[in-house]
């Protein structure tokens, strides 16, 4: 049981350190090339948006399908949708930039702040993904490793969302790689206090509400964050083959894995 322990719990480690790739490119893209940061900001947005539509909110609806019917269960994914979008916006709402006038912020504010609620967001959506890790990895190793590898591959983009617009408001390639690699931290957390802790509280509905409410925070974040910041350092065209490109390697990586 020990070993089983260990290699679930690695496994948890290594795919929540995936962010940490995404936060690496940190130390190769220039600071001053702008075309990068829009594609990779509408690249980012892409990512939010497909995994939310196309493996996180349909997670959620086939948990609570199976618990309480299909059609309750897709009202009750569809409202705890929305609700995550309500969520997020309080959530942006409290966070410190939004208490200056908005004359008064500077371009590196604004992606600073960007940057942190994409963090925050990040490590709310890996703590329950460290968990289904870990879960699984004790009840069956092969399902395990797949998981991880997933979420792994998954984890890369979401660490460039991270790392970019904290480098280009801090010029400070370490913090924008810590900041990535921290968020990326709340997979294992997961693991451990799940095991540990709530092991005795959690169950599918809880499964099923927290990925719909995730699913909501992180489209709120592409549409409200990422993509008119986005647009802000490049045109149109550049921003949807981000979207488009962002879309088509989690597409792929879902397939394959």
């Amino acid at each position: 049981m020990e070993t089983s322990i260990f290699t679930a719990f690695t496994l948890s480690f290594l795919a929540g350190a995936a962010t940490a790739v995404g936060g690496a490119l940190a130390f190769v893209i220039k600071k001053e090339n702008l075309s990068a940061l829009s594609l990779g900001l509408g690249f980012s947005a892409g990512v939010m948006i497909y995994v939310s539509f196309m493996e996180i909110l349909p997670q959620a609806t086939q948990s609570l399908g199976a618990l309480y019917g299909q059609h309750p269960g897709a009202w009750a994914a569809t409202g705890l949708f929305f609700l995550g979008i309500v969520l997020a916006w309080l959530i942006d709402t409290l966070l410190p930039s939004h208490h200056v006038e908005e004359h008064t912020l500077d371009q590196s504010a604004k992606l600073k702040h960007l940057g942190l609620f994409t963090a925050l967001a990040l490590a709310i959506h890996n703590f329950p993904e460290g968990l289904a890790t870990f879960m699984a990895s004790m009840q069956e190793p092969a399902l395990g490793v797949s998981i991880a590898v997933a979420v792994a591959i998954h984890n890369i983009p979401e660490g460039v969302a991270v790392a970019l617009p904290i480098y280009h408001a801090t010029g400070n390639r370490a913090q924008a790689f810590w900041y990535s690699a921290g968020s990326g931290l709340a997979e294992p957390v997961g693991a451990v206090l799940g095991f540990f802790l709530l092991k005795a509280f959690l169950h599918e509905a809880a499964f099923g509400v927290l990925f719909a409410l995730i699913a909501g925070i992180m489209v709120y974040i592409a549409l409200d964050e990422l993509l008119p910041t986005a647009h802000e350092y490049g045109d149109g065209h550049k921003v949807i083959w981000g979207v488009v490109g962002g879309m088509m390697v989690m597409a792929v990586s879902l397939l394959l894995f």
